[in-house]
């Protein structure tokens, strides 16, 4: 592939990754062909969201069923403060127009669900999933697990945060070969009754835009395998190896065969 395949106003806006040796005209052409899904346009979408149309990703899709509030735009980088009142999937869609009119945006509208979930991946190359409660969490981990599809994971709390990646190999671990059921409902606090650090999604959200863009253009080594804890207090970043569980419920052999043998309220457990 030639720099041809790219139009002058593209050779321009993407001139720092066509130089690089790991990405060049193919890889930014392979970005540009590319779709990528987030999940949820809040504290870890925003960055996501805003990298990847940065990055040229040909498709993004969002998926979200909030409307932006005040409390939000502490973090929330994507929205302003006309945007409060409106659905999330607008406003997100609105910057990345505004950013980028190679990127086709896709929105989705709706909370992720067993019933929606499978239907929305069958569109989409990468998943990043930006999602802050436990039930979808461990709902994308064994939808994508199934199907093949890879995702970044994130998850933040006030000062601190974790961040990986499972490019869904055979042979490869899982959410669930690291924790195999949620916490009990009401054991582990959200964000809207403990807080959070206003930047600390953006560090976090980058990493899994990182991730993302390094899945399409198949360059690197991802966080697969291995899981960085974050903590913005001290500065420090901590990684600790995730391996295959053999019992793994999802990923190992013999484990389930459909999301719809998972109870996903309370403790996401597979029904028996």
């Amino acid at each position: 592939m030639s720099d041809l395949s790219l139009d002058a106003e593209q050779l321009d806006r993407y001139s720092r990754h066509i130089i690089m040796d790991g990405v060049g005209p193919e890889g930014q052409k392979r970005l540009l062909d590319a779709s990528v899904l987030c999940l949820g346009a809040g504290g870890l979408g925003s960055p996501v969201i805003q990298y990847l149309a940065a990055a040229g990703v040909g498709t993004l899709g969002i998926a979200d069923d909030d409307v932006v509030e005040r409390s939000n735009l502490q973090r929330q980088v994507i929205h302003g403060d006309a945007d409060v009142g409106r659905p999330k999937v607008d406003s997100a869609r609105e910057f990345v127009e505004g950013q980028n009119p190679d990127v086709d945006v896709r929105t989705h509208e709706t909370r992720v669900t067993a019933d929606n979930v499978e239907e929305l991946l069958e569109m989409y190359d990468v998943v990043v999933d930006g999602s802050d409660n436990f039930q979808t969490r461990y709902l994308v981990n064994d939808a994508c697990t199934l199907a093949g599809v890879p995702f970044a994971h994130g998850a933040i709390l006030r000062f601190e945060g974790q961040v990986t990646t499972f490019e869904a190999r055979p042979e490869g671990p899982c959410y669930r070969c690291l924790f195999p059921e949620a916490p009990e409902p009401g054991t582990v606090p959200d964000c809207a009754t403990a807080g959070v650090l206003g930047v600390l999604p953006g560090t976090v959200g980058c990493i899994q835009a990182t991730e993302a863009v390094k899945l399409v253009l198949g360059f690197g080594e991802t966080l697969d395998g291995r899981m960085i804890f974050y903590d913005a207090a001290d500065m420090t970043f901590d990684t600790i190896t995730v391996e295959p569980r053999p019992d793994c419920p999802v990923c190992a052999d013999g484990g389930i065969q459909s999301i719809h043998d998972v109870e996903y309220e309370a403790t996401c457990s597979i029904r028996s």
